[in-house]
């Protein structure tokens, strides 16, 4: 069955969390660009408490990101994954620069993502 729209905000916010936590720690540039990106966007509310949900756990990289594709890959194609990957992008850069981990985790997210879309048909 396919997940709802607000799991799927829930896994952006998880992977979201996963990007920025690749360098070591979560930091606070990065919590508020998430807040100042998210300011008018309609699940603003369901992706922020994802993301502060796993910062407060403290969730590994690998459980968050894990879920998150997993997700996504259960509800398929969307276009909100074109504007994910430039939140993702923009949540990378708002600390020192785009660190090569966190570039890692999203081209490893991207790359993942289109070889499940390319050998599953919806």
């Amino acid at each position: 069955m396919k997940p709802s729209k607000e799991k799927l905000y829930d896994a952006l916010g998880e992977l979201i969390y996963a990007v920025a936590k690749a360098d070591g720690l979560v930091q606070e540039s990065e919590a508020s660009k998430l807040q100042e990106i998210l300011q008018n966007h309609p699940w603003a509310q369901q992706i922020q408490w994802s993301f502060n949900y796993e910062k407060n756990r403290d969730t590994s990289l690998e459980e968050s990101y894990t879920k998150a594709l997993e997700t996504c890959k259960d509800y398929g194609p969307s276009e909100e994954y074109e504007h994910l990957f430039d939140i993702l992008y923009q949540i990378a850069k708002a600390s020192d620069g785009l660190d090569r981990a966190e570039a890692k985790v999203i081209v490893r997210f991207k790359m993942a993502l289109k070889e499940h879309f390319m050998n599953n048909e919806f």
